[in-house]
């Protein structure tokens, strides 16, 4: 199973990005996209998830940051979908339950190629710092849709926004890297259809 690996570069009008990733690394994160919050929960998804990811990002950040977050997504979905190859051997399914603080955030994941994101995350405040913390919802679409998975995030509760964010992605992180280990007891993948 070496060799998940991807790189992807998404260019529009409004942005650029260039996304590298190793599914079977160990978390190192090298996040630049100009956007110092988003960045952070990058480097975080990276670090729980034990992939390797590479993110530059640049865009029309002066009208506001959610065509470069929203790409962001796009670009890394695609990545995602392409480093998993067929699936074969992995586990598929992924769950995590992860406190941050006051918060608590549930995260199921099936790797299944129909793309479906359910999102039940109210935040507090607008604003984590600068960052409009709506468009954490409109990454993880972007994300699912373009990976082709199923992703179901829901905060059990949580008060402050940054902590917030924080377990959404800690948990889809630990929750995808769950789904992604391979079993040497899996032949082909775990479908009675054959194919994911």
């Amino acid at each position: 199973m070496m060799g998940r690996e991807a790189a992807i570069t998404r260019k529009t009008n409004e942005t650029e990005v260039e996304v590298k990733l190793c599914l079977d690394g160990t978390g190192r994160g090298d996040i630049g996209t100009g956007i110092p919050f988003f960045d952070h929960m990058l480097n975080l998804f990276a670090r729980h998830s034990f992939i390797d990811l590479v993110v530059i990002g640049r865009g029309d950040t002066e009208v506001d940051d959610h065509h470069l977050v929203e790409d962001t997504g796009i670009a890394l979905g695609m990545a995602f979908r392409q480093a998993m190859g067929e699936k074969k051997g992995i586990e598929r399914y992924g769950f995590a339950l992860l406190p941050m603080d006051e918060s608590l955030c549930s995260v199921s994941v099936d790797m299944s190629g129909r793309p479906y994101l359910v999102y039940n995350v109210d935040f507090t405040e607008y604003r984590s710092g600068n960052f409009c913390v709506s468009l954490v919802g409109e990454f993880f679409k972007a994300f699912s849709d373009h990976a082709g998975i199923t992703l179901h995030i829901n905060l059990l509760y949580g008060r402050n926004s940054h902590h917030i964010a924080e377990a959404v992605f800690k948990a889809t992180a630990r929750a995808i890297r769950e789904a992604l280990k391979v079993n040497a007891n899996i032949a082909g993948v775990l479908s009675t259809k054959g194919s994911l």
